[in-house]
């Protein structure tokens, strides 16, 4: 049996801050966006039974141009 590490609550808060970065990085949007588009696609497949393979493409060829231009003008 192993003991559990003095420091673990430490360790899954840095873990945790690590994750929300990566996953919502420098744009909350464009991370909702894709959130969005997933939950979507979910939904066109399993409820109205289309085949949505494209949305999440089509919303990250939208949400990229945003994001690169709401990058540029920050000051």
């Amino acid at each position: 049996m192993t003991s559990r590490s003095p420091d673990l609550p430490g360790r899954m808060k840095t873990f945790g801050l690590f994750v929300y970065d990566f996953v919502i990085g420098d744009d909350w949007r464009v991370a909702a966006g894709v959130t969005a588009g997933l939950a979507g696609t979910y939904l066109l497949v399993h409820e109205a039974h289309l085949r949505a393979w494209w949305l999440v493409p089509v919303l990250l060829v939208a949400l990229l141009p945003v994001s690169l231009w709401r990058a540029v003008r920050r000051p």
